[in-house]
C-alpha cells in the first residue's frame, strides 16, 4: 500500500508527530507500533523485554526508538518523556493475563496501578498533549448479564487481574477529574486523556499464555492436541487491528483538541462476534486441518468469567467506529497467518493490515476518510 495512502489515515494526524507507546513489546502493542509507523509517526516503545520467544516485535524488525525500561522506575520514565517530548501516549503496558494475576498479584497491581500512575504523572509534568490509556473489558464489574457493559457501569473485578484493571480505570477518571479536567483545558493544563476498553483480541504475533488462540497455534506446531479449560466460556473476539483503528481514532480526536473525546470508550465486535470456546475451536479448524483439541474441565481451576461482552454504542455514534472484519474473516485471518509463519517462515502482518484497510475503506468507515 503506498505511503501516501497510510499517512492520510485518520485526518493524516500521525504524520511527523512523536508517539510513544508503552507495552510495544506486547502483542497489541507491536501491531499498533508497526501501523504508526507507516504512517510516518516518530515512533518511541518503553516496555520490558518482550515476553515470549518467538515475539511479533522482533519478527518485524522496525527501524524505531526502544527503551527497555518498567513503568514501574518513575526514574527511566522520566528521562525518555524529557528526551523524546511525546506529542501522545498511548499506554498499553500491563501485566495482561488472568491466571499470572493469581499467582502474582503483587507485581500484576503494582504494574497496572502503580505503573499507570507513574506514566499519568510524567505526563503531566512534561505536558504531554493527548494520552490513550488502555485498559481492559475486565475493568467492568462482571455480573454474567447477557447484554452488554456500557462506558458508565461500575468498574470491579474478581480475580487480581480484572481488579486491577478496575483500579487503573478509576485513576484514570480521578486524574481526569482532578489535573486534566476539560474545563479547565488549555487554563491550568494542555492535557486531554481518554480511556479504551477492549477484549478478547486476536490476530499473528501473540505466544502469551493461557490465551486460546496462542495455547491452539502452538499445539498444533508441535503436533499436540490443545486441552480446552472453558469450552462454554462466551467472548467478543475481535481482530487486534480492531480496537487499535479505534484507539487511533480516539487519540486523533484528542490530538485535534476535541475536549469532549477525553472520556471512557468501548471497542468490540457486532453481537455475532460473541461465540463461545469450543465453537472457535471449530471455526479455526476449518483453516488448518490439523489442529485436534480435547476438553479438560478441572473441578479445581481458578475462576474465569464466562460470559462477557460490551455494548459499543458510543463508539458507532459519536466516534463513527465500526469493526471491519467478522467474527468468521478474523479466525480465517488469525490461522492463516500463524500457519504460513509456522509452515513455511513468512510474516502476514504486512498483508493483513493492508487488507484491513482496504476493507475499511471499501465499507467508507471514518478514519479512513481524507
Amino acid at each position: 500500500m503506498e505511503s501516501l495512502v497510510m499517512q492520510s489515515l485518520f485526518g493524516g494526524i500521525y504524520k511527523d508527530k512523536t508517539v510513544l507507546v508503552t507495552g510495544h513489546t506486547g502483542f497489541k502493542g507491536s501491531w499498533l507500533m508497526y501501523w504508526l509507523k507507516q504512517m510516518g509517526a516518530k515512533v518511541v516503545g518503553y516496555s520490558l523485554e518482550a515476553p515470549t520467544h518467538p515475539n511479533h516485535i522482533a519478527l518485524l524488525d522496525l527501524d524505531i526508538t526502544s527503551i527497555i525500561g518498567d513503568i514501574r522506575d518513575l526514574e527511566t520514565l522520566d528521562k525518555t518523556f524529557a528526551t523524546y517530548k511525546p506529542d501522545i501516549v498511548f499506554h498499553l503496558a500491563a501485566q495482561a493475563l488472568v491466571r499470572p494475576s493469581y499467582a502474582n498479584p503483587i507485581e500484576t497491581y503494582e504494574t497496572n496501578v502503580i505503573g499507570t500512575l507513574k506514566v499519568f504523572e510524567v505526563c503531566r509534568k512534561h505536558q504531554v498533549k493527548a494520552i490513550v490509556n488502555i485498559t481492559s473489558d475486565k475493568a467492568y464489574e462482571n455480573k454474567e448479564w447477557v447484554w452488554g457493559y456500557r462506558e458508565n457501569d461500575p468498574m470491579g473485578g474478581y480475580d487480581p487481574y480484572s481488579a486491577s484493571k478496575g483500579c487503573a480505570d478509576l485513576l484514570a477518571t480521578s486524574y481526569r477529574n482532578s489535573y486534566f479536567n476539560i474545563n479547565d483545558y488549555k487554563k491550568s493544563h494542555q492535557t486531554l486523556l481518554a480511556t479504551c476498553r477492549a477484549g478478547n483480541v486476536i490476530g499473528g504475533g501473540d505466544w502469551a499464555q493461557d490465551r486460546l488462540m496462542t495455547d491452539i497455534m502452538a499445539s498444533v506446531s508441535q503436533d499436540k492436541k490443545v486441552s480446552i479449560r472453558n469450552p462454554k466460556a462466551t467472548r467478543p473476539w475481535q481482530h487486534v487491528l480492531e480496537p487499535l483503528s479505534g484507539y487511533l481514532l480516539v487519540g486523533q480526536k484528542l490530538l485535534e483538541e476535541k475536549v469532549e473525546f477525553g472520556e471512557a470508550w468501548n471497542f468490540g465486535p457486532s453481537d455475532e462476534g460473541s461465540i463461545c470456546v469450543e465453537e472457535v475451536v471449530l471455526h479455526v479448524k476449518q483453516h488448518w486441518d490439523k489442529i485436534e483439541y480435547e476438553i479438560n474441565c478441572d473441578p479445581n481451576q481458578l475462576h474465569e468469567a464466562n460470559l462477557l461482552k460490551l455494548d459499543c454504542s458510543k463508539a458507532h455514534i459519536k466516534l463513527h467506529w465500526k469493526d471491519v472484519w467478522a467474527s468468521e474473516k478474523t479466525f480465517e485471518k488469525t490461522v492463516k497467518w500463524y500457519k504460513a509463519f509456522y509452515e513455511n517462515g513468512e510474516i502476514l502482518s504486512q498483508k493483513d493490515l493492508e487488507t484491513y484497510i482496504a476493507d475499511a475503506k471499501e465499507k467508507n468507515i471514518e478514519w479512513t476518510k481524507q
